[in-house]
């Protein structure tokens, strides 16, 4: 706070004057301070972690929430992204500027509604959403099927596996015949099409053939160019793979 200045007592004139000047001059900082609250409040941040805001116009003020969650994990990209060694394999290091920022690994305000360990794909938006509780969700960057490849709807994760064997399904053959190779099942690798990880969606008790999985192809997140499957970068479905367990829910939406 700052000190008055010293000197003889104000008349009560000027007592009454210099109170005038000082409520009005709380008044202006009060609002200058509510507007700058107010353009804040319609900021996004795309850094690592994020709390992104819905920008849509609802007609009344969002609830304020304190903070968004902490996790070591969700760090800087040049950390989430680097190279590394899993599984007796050199994962290399992602060239994530290239990669768009909204596409990265971050923690936002979860936007779906689902139950903690909800797992949800928006394939409109290329994203993929695992609820926190609390209120967050970790959101990841995905590629999604080309038209007429798509599923969607509710079931779970089955089981996952650790750079798993990749067995392109007879109809993929036919389209691709240069697959045949493959017929036995392509063992895990760096050039695997299920990348570092997969997760099987079962829905029913049955196999939907709808995997989430990592891929070498990290260019390809963003973009509808797989047959069907829900694809990460594979630093990030190694990530996602550490926060499931068996019988995860999954909405496709």
């Amino acid at each position: 706070m700052r000190d008055l200045p010293q000197g003889p007592a104000p008349s009560y004139g000027e007592a009454v004057e210099t109170e005038h000047r000082l409520s009005r001059r709380a008044v202006l900082s009060g609002a200058s301070a509510f507007a700058l609250l107010g353009i804040a409040g319609c900021s996004t941040t795309d850094g690592m972690p994020a709390l992104e805001l819905d920008n849509t116009t609802t007609g009344s003020v969002p609830p304020m929430r304190p903070s968004i969650s902490v996790d070591k994990n969700i760090t800087s990209p040049d950390v989430m992204y680097a190279s590394l060694t899993d599984g007796g394999f050199n994962l290399p290091a992602v060239p994530y500027l290239k990669v768009k920022p909204e596409f990265r690994r971050q923690i936002v305000v979860d936007p779906t509604g689902e139950a903690p360990g909800t797992i949800v794909v928006h394939l409109n938006e290329r994203k993929l959403y695992l609820v926190q509780p609390g209120g967050d969700a970790i959101r990841y960057g995905v590629g999604i099927g080309k038209d007429g490849f798509r599923w969607s709807g509710r079931a779970n994760i089955q089981y996952g596996r650790e750079w798993p064997t990749w067995t392109p399904p007879p109809e993929m053959i036919v389209r691709k015949p240069e697959l045949v190779q493959w017929k036995g099942g392509q063992p895990g690798g760096l050039t695997n099409p299920l990348g570092a990880r997969a997760l099987y969606i079962f829905q029913n008790g049955r196999d939907t053939g709808y995997r989430i999985h990592g891929s070498p192809e990290w260019w390809s997140i963003g973009q509808a160019v797989s047959s069907g499957c829900v694809r990460l970068i594979n630093q990030d479905i190694i990530d996602l793979y550490s926060r499931v367990s068996k019988k995860n829910p999954v909405v496709v939406v």
